[in-house]
């Protein structure tokens, strides 16, 4: 009878959350469940409301974190056909920056009768972008102050992060800016309802919310330069963190009764899908670029090394691993892209329209260039190295022959050539990049993109063989929570060595795609550089004019 104790991860991603049992002793992913949000990403109308939201919103609702739990748990251990009481451990990791507005006990604000009709009150998702305005101001300001802070940021602030997100509510809706008692990251909000207890991590508040370990938050006169009474925003956060790893309790009743685990079950803090994808991919040394592949891209480097280096989203010690400095930078628009260009363009006229994987079949037939196509992957903006997300996509080479495969893969190689100038960047400040790692959906059912990361680069790319790298990696996390007298392990890096998954595929440069694509990311960069630096006031100015005429209504 096999009595080896269980860790859960439970990965939360932008559509849907998945739980994974795995061994923590044969290293095995015994289930893995995954739970779609209902409501999926909100990003038309409030759900039972008429009234439009505007461009570049992206909501969620938190019944669907809730249900991701209380269903998502028994199908999985029913499936693995595991015994609860084996379980020691969860882990749990989240789309960041997503931050929801609740009440002193948790409760959020968007699901009660006086705020549900508010945009505001609702969870803002990752790629919520309407908070560029405010972006921009902060990060303005910030330079204008000298904030020491800025370089850790590659010196731009996101309008995907905390603090744009809350003066956005602050100068839009006031009230429900006062009527939340608190403003807390996705992770943390679901680790309170798992034990009970508010803990904050330490990880998302250093990337997202400007915290530094050594260093703490900005003062209170730069937040208030920004706005008059902003300065209050630095209360929300709190000033109380706990470490990656850290068991931030036990389960509270309720949910146990709704699972089927045990109370004392550990519950590990908070954590970012992203970073967790690291661990959870074997990784634990320098010269190794993770790249997550899925409805984005979000991509992470350790070194030892602390670089100040532009064109980053964030320079944390002990940020993703122990005794490391965590890097991170990314693409907003992957997975999304992909399917816009299936699903709303090609779907469009409800006719039969070709699936990915006839236009994946398609488009790698086409020998490297011959779509005469190169696209800019900006769809939701640049998060590096421009680090602007007033920025957009763009495809150049179009003519009255171009075919719905060619701009699939012309699609497909953006997303290569934008990987390609991350680890340029990296490369140019003294972080080598030896190979790639990468996982996530898109990283599993996509050998051509990984073919283009690996002609693209010039590096060899190794995909895992998990189905969940995030959950698995959150897990790990949660058998260091549970620690080593249940069973679990002292250390993450402990946890590596047993659980680090094995290779699925390897993929190497092929010389010839990569001598071609040479001459096409010369054109990449050409426009990377006139686009996003020389003249980003024309793409700016396209979307200035889509917002007014979305203001004036039809």
């Amino acid at each position: 009878m096999n009595d080896s104790p269980l860790a859960i991860g439970i990965d939360y991603g932008t559509l849907s959350g998945r739980v994974l049992i795995l061994d923590l002793r044969s290293a095995e992913e015994l289930a893995c469940v995954e739970v779609p949000y209902a409501h999926g990403v909100i990003e038309r109308s409030l759900p039972g409301q008429e009234l439009p939201l505007g461009p570049e919103w992206a909501l969620q609702h938190p019944a669907d974190y809730v249900e991701v739990l209380t269903r998502g748990i028994p199908r999985a251990l029913s499936e693995a056909q595991a015994d609860p009481a084996r379980v020691i451990g969860i882990g749990v990791d989240f789309t960041c920056c997503t931050v929801l507005p609740a009440g002193a006990d948790g409760t959020p604000l968007c699901l009660s009768e006086r705020w549900r009709a508010h945009p505001h009150a609702w969870p803002k998702l990752w790629k919520h972008h309407a908070a560029q305005d405010q972006a921009d101001r902060l990060t303005e300001v910030a330079r204008t102050r000298e904030e020491a802070f800025l370089a850790r940021y590659g010196g731009r602030i996101s309008s995907e992060w905390y603090f744009p997100k809350l003066l956005q509510i602050y100068e839009e809706d006031r009230a429900v800016y006062d009527a939340a008692e608190v403003f807390i990251e996705a992770t943390d909000w679901i680790v309170w309802q798992l034990t009970g207890v508010q803990s904050r991590c330490a990880c998302s508040a250093s990337y997202k919310a400007f915290h530094s370990p050594q260093h703490g938050l900005p003062p209170d006169a730069y937040f208030e330069a920004v706005a008059a009474g902003f300065s209050g925003a630095r209360s929300r956060l709190g000033d109380s963190f706990s470490q990656l790893g850290e068991r931030a309790g036990g389960l509270r009743r309720e949910l146990a009764e709704l699972t089927g685990l045990t109370p004392s079950i550990a519950v590990a803090t908070g954590n970012v899908d992203s970073f967790v994808s690291v661990p959870g991919a074997g990784v634990q040394r320098e010269g190794s670029f993770v790249t997550v592949v899925g409805t984005s891209i979000c991509d992470m480097i350790v070194n030892r090394r602390e670089v100040l280096l532009p064109g980053v989203t964030g320079v944390v010690r002990d940020g993703i691993l122990p005794g490391f400095y965590g890097y991170e930078a990314g693409q907003p628009a992957v997975g999304d892209m992909l399917g816009w260009w299936v699903d709303d363009i090609l779907g469009a006229g409800g006719g039969a329209a070709p699936g990915h994987a006839r236009l994946q079949r398609d488009a790698g037939a086409l020998r490297p260039g011959a779509s005469g196509l190169v696209a800019i992957d900006w769809w939701n903006g640049n998060r590096s190295v421009l680090a602007d997300q007033s920025l957009s996509g763009s495809i150049v080479g179009l003519t009255l022959s171009s075919t719905a495969p060619e701009i699939y893969r012309a699609l497909l190689e953006s997303i290569a050539f934008g990987n390609r100038k991350i680890i340029d960047n990296f490369d140019a400040h003294g972080l080598t990049v030896e190979r790639i790692v990468a996982c996530g959906g898109i990283a599993e059912k996509s050998p051509l993109l990984m073919q283009l990361f690996a002609d693209v680069s010039g590096r060899p790319v190794d995909v895992p063989a998990s189905t969940q790298i995030p959950a698995r990696g959150a897990a790990m996390f949660g058998a260091v929570a549970a620690g080593l007298p249940a069973g679990g392990f002292a250390t993450i890096t402990d946890a590596v060595a047993v659980l680090a998954p094995p290779l699925a595929r390897s993929y190497l440069p092929d010389a010839a795609a990569a001598d071609v694509y040479a001459r096409i990311y010369t054109v990449y960069e050409a426009l990377h550089d006139t686009l996003g630096r020389a003249h980003p006031q024309w793409l700016r100015t396209l979307r200035a004019e889509r917002r007014a005429a979305a203001a004036a209504g039809p």
